[in-house]
């Protein structure tokens, strides 16, 4: 993305002049003739550094600096003057200038300059970057989990993240956090400090949602009193998340395409391409090869999102992060609900783990949402749970009837609790029936939930 520049000068020559230096530079240069021009810039652009003269008709150039520092104090400001008075330098830098420099300067001079403020501004945001980096645990914000299959998806994460132009397409049932899978992808890329958007396909008319990514200009119909900026352009430089990807007109699916193929689009009413810098993810809970055999997704787009592929797998396929993400949940609610809820009875994480969840993690949030409000002590029993997960079907053996196999955690969870119950819970028998050490009984425990009873 190259860095945008705007000139606010009411000489044409000199904003001419400018303008041809810069552009050949690579910059992307817009020019102002008053500060109520470059207020209107501000309002529809991406500005990465304003080179401000003082002396402006209307509006000076310390106001429209200081009220630029208002709306983005991350813009470069240099201000240049005819009147290089000592007082006037202190006063701009006093109101967030970066720089100052004298008329008549050197072209030379004014590239150094800019060049300065430019790198300057880029380490700047990096130094953000690692700052927020540093400050946070991980960078897998609501993304919990400690099984296999959660640990393969976080390194697939880390790996697709260093790839920052690449569109992903996330595919998984609804409710297993595909905009999680997506926030993470975004925030270890170096994108990170720029924009993350999102659009849910589904949940806007077609009719808006072609006006919601690509904006429109003023009288491009009939309620488009002003110009707008879509989604596209707002995400310059950052990430654009489009969920629910298959719900998506056919009409509006080739305009996608070519955003991902160019990295330009028109606004609708427009006569300009603008160029952007986006990185492209988008989700379904879909069958899109499927909808592509039968007419009813491009298969040009279809191709072109797939290149980098996650499938986020259900909670039924990771039961081992059910007591970790559980953990979570319940000291979240005790905080919003005033309680002290230590974790669940053995009877009811059976119940859990027991549990098809085919409204996956979104569901278990329910659940335990609705568990932590019924309970009246310390511990969540199974009638704080919902009907449905007591009403299990079991085959002969007693085993949860819906078919599916059973994880190796699970396996190893339900046996260490057997047999824990078999020797009253006593900790050094039950190691030595498991063959295992005391202190690697406590660490199962521990992962699987398993309650401390003798």
């Amino acid at each position: 993305m190259n860095p945008t520049l705007l000139v606010v000068e009411d000489d044409e020559v000199m904003c001419k002049t400018i303008a041809e230096v810069f552009e050949k530079k690579g910059l992307r240069v817009l020019s102002a003739k008053s500060g109520e021009d470059a207020m209107s810039h501000l309002k529809k652009e991406i500005i990465d550094l304003a080179l401000i003269d003082f002396r402006l008709p209307g509006m000076d150039g310390l106001a429209l600096l200081k009220t630029i520092k208002e709306i983005d104090d991350g813009i470069m400001l240099i201000v240049m003057t005819a009147y290089p008075e000592v007082k006037m330098a202190i006063s701009a830098m006093k109101s967030g200038a970066y720089d100052y420099i004298n008329k008549p300067f050197e072209l030379e001079e004014l590239k150094l300059l800019i060049d300065k403020a430019l790198e300057n501004r880029k380490m700047k945001f990096e130094i953000l970057r690692l700052q927020r980096i540093k400050c946070e645990e991980d960078y897998f914000g609501e993304m919990i989990g400690t099984g296999s299959a959660f640990s393969e998806l976080k390194e697939f994460i880390l790996k697709i993240a260093k790839a920052p132009k690449t569109p992903v397409l996330i595919q998984g049932e609804s409710g297993v956090g595909k905009e999680l899978v997506a926030n993470a992808i975004h925030r270890n890329s170096d994108r990170a400090i720029r924009p993350f958007l999102k659009v849910n396909c589904s949940a806007i008319p077609d009719t808006l949602l072609e006006a919601e990514l690509f904006g429109y200009e003023k009288g491009a119909f009939t309620d488009a009193k002003q110009s707008r900026k879509g989604l596209f352009e707002l995400s310059d430089g950052g990430t654009l998340f489009l969920d629910e990807i298959g719900d998506m007109k056919p009409h509006i699916q080739p305009k996608i395409l070519r955003v991902i193929e160019y990295q330009n689009f028109r606004k609708i009413g427009g006569n300009r391409d603008i160029q952007v810098d986006v990185r492209i993810i988008t989700a379904t809970n879909r069958d899109l090869k499927t909808m592509v055999e039968k007419g009813l997704f491009r298969d040009d787009l279809y191709y072109r999102l797939k290149v980098m592929t996650i499938n986020v797998p259900p909670l039924r396929e990771r039961r081992e992060d059910i007591i970790p993400i559980v953990d979570v949940l319940v000291k979240n609610y005790n905080g919003l609900f005033g309680k002290n809820i230590k974790g669940l009875s053995d009877d009811a994480i059976n119940l859990l783990y027991d549990y098809h969840w085919p409204g996956n993690i979104r569901e278990l949030k329910n659940v335990v949402e609705r568990a932590c409000i019924l309970s009246n002590s310390n511990t969540i029993l199974p009638s704080h749970l919902p009907e449905e997960l007591k009403n299990i079907k079991r085959d002969s053996k007693g085993l949860p009837a819906h078919g599916d196999l059973k994880s190796l955690s699970y396996v190893e969870r339900s046996h260490i609790t057997k047999v824990l119950r078999e020797v009253g819970g006593n900790k050094s028998s039950a190691a030595k029936i498991l063959g295992i050490s005391r202190l690697t009984l406590r660490e199962k425990m521990k992962k699987y939930g398993i309650e401390e009873s003798g």
